[in-house]
């Protein structure tokens, strides 16, 4: 991968949406050259490198975009770009509020968060 475009990405997620604390990713190239360790630096956000070999680190990431490919993507016929480019934000948005889910008992995303905010407020 290009590491270019990984910085171009990474600059513009820090221009519009701030730094993280912390900026957590595999070993590939284009995460550990000094160009892209050194935008993290520069914006003082820590960097956290799972172990080379750490497939199980991306599980669960992997999982979510399985659904989302099996139950947006592979199901529908975008008329635009722009459609297909909304599409996820429209899934997980239904994904979070509307589909419950086996895992955690039935609920949405959105019940246990407000569950669990609600438990330690109180």
């Amino acid at each position: 991968m290009d590491t270019s475009f990984c910085i171009d990405a990474l600059e513009e997620a820090i221009e519009n949406f701030g730094g993280p604390e912390i900026f957590n990713t595999d070993q590939g190239s284009q995460f550990t050259s000094e160009e892209f360790t050194g935008v993290l630096k520069a914006n003082e956000i820590a960097i956290s490198m799972d172990g080379k070999g750490q497939w199980v680190d991306n599980v669960f990431v992997e999982r979510l975009w399985r659904s989302v490919k099996y139950e947006e993507v592979y199901l529908s016929a975008y008329d635009t770009v722009l459609d297909a480019k909304q599409a996820p934000g429209k899934y997980f948005t239904r994904y979070n509020t509307k589909r419950r889910h086996q895992g955690i008992n039935g609920m949405t995303p959105d019940m246990l968060y407000n569950e669990t905010v609600a438990k330690k407020a109180a």
